[in-house]
Parts: C-alpha cells; sequence; structure tokens
C-alpha cells in the first residue's frame, strides 16, 4: 500500500511539474528576418585545399533569399562576399570558429555580424550552424541563427588524404531575431 501511495504522489508531483514548466510564458523574441532556402554560400578555394596546409585564396558568396522580414517588408534578399588570403587545409573546415561579416540587403541597408560556428561531417552531410549577434547597422542587438548542410564528399575525402576541395556549397536558413 505504502508502494502504492509513492508511486501515486510522484506520478502526481511530476504532472504538476510538467504543468508548470509547459504554462510558463516562451521569452522568444520577435523574428525580425528570415531567409530561406535556395539561400546559399559558396566557398571556392585557389589553389584547391588538401591534407597539407598551403597558401590559399578564400572567396566567398553568400545569397540570402528568399527573406521575409515584418518590421521591414521591403528586405527580401541579401548578399555577402568577401575574399581572403590565408594558410589553410581541408582539416580546417571540420570544428568551431568565429566570424564577422557583413549582409548588403536588396534596400542598400547593411546589418554586420559577429558568430561562432562549428562545422561537421555527418555521414555524407556537411553542416555548418552558427549563432550570434548583430553588431551595428539593420537589426543592431538581434541574435542570429544560421544553419546551412552540403555534401561532404570531397570533404571526406581529402581528410584521408585522397582528394582536395576546391569550392564548398552549401543551402540553409538565416534567422535574426529581436530580444
Amino acid at each position: 500500500m505504502k508502494r502504492l501511495l509513492r508511486t501515486a504522489v510522484a506520478t502526481l508531483l511530476a504532472g504538476t511539474a510538467a504543468v508548470f514548466f509547459l504554462a510558463a510564458p516562451a521569452s522568444a523574441g520577435v523574428l525580425d528576418v528570415t531567409c530561406t532556402p535556395p539561400s546559399s554560400n559558396l566557398n571556392q578555394y585557389d589553389p584547391p585545399l588538401t591534407l597539407t596546409p598551403q597558401s590559399v585564396t578564400v572567396s566567398t558568396t553568400a545569397l540570402y533569399g528568399p527573406c521575409v522580414s515584418a518590421s521591414h517588408p521591403s528586405i527580401t534578399s541579401g548578399t555577402r562576399t568577401a575574399s581572403v588570403a590565408t594558410t589553410s587545409s581541408c582539416a580546417d573546415l571540420l570544428g568551431p570558429g568565429s566570424i564577422t561579416y557583413t549582409i548588403t540587403w536588396n534596400t542598400g541597408q547593411t546589418t554586420t555580424i559577429s558568430s561562432t560556428f562549428t562545422r561537421v561531417v555527418a555521414g555524407a552531410v556537411y553542416t555548418v550552424a552558427a549563432t550570434g549577434v548583430v553588431t551595428s547597422g539593420l537589426f543592431a542587438g538581434d541574435t542570429v541563427v544560421t544553419n546551412f548542410t552540403g555534401p561532404a564528399t570531397d570533404i571526406t575525402l581529402c581528410t584521408l588524404g585522397l582528394g582536395s576541395v576546391s569550392s564548398i556549397s552549401t543551402l540553409g536558413t538565416l534567422e535574426i531575431t529581436s530580444l
């Protein structure tokens, strides 16, 4: 009988706790802009990355769109381009990192974002997931979440010493949310 009573009390307490936590108000912000596929990111490496670190030029073109913004309805797309000389190998395409970049929206307005990211290969899929904050420009102070995926075949072969990576193309989403 004591065991039955303890079970009933434990079930009641667990149910009460679940109702309490489920009923708590959400503190999520307002989605200021969201860009969905075919939003894309293309990184090109000249010369192609190998397993051995070497001097390369990395050219990035990111195309965001279609985009929807309730607070700025004229925003429908954005772009980001960059070119940087660095020393790199295909092993550097995995793991964590940080970046600061600027998106130019179709309206001519800009948003500068500082974020940290992780890059992983799972099976045949390469995923880059990032979180950050808008440091200046349109949506300053907002949080940013991106998630881009693409094929991992070249990266996997390169990290095994069996090939090189001349480019990486990914598709994904960008969300900018006010606090």
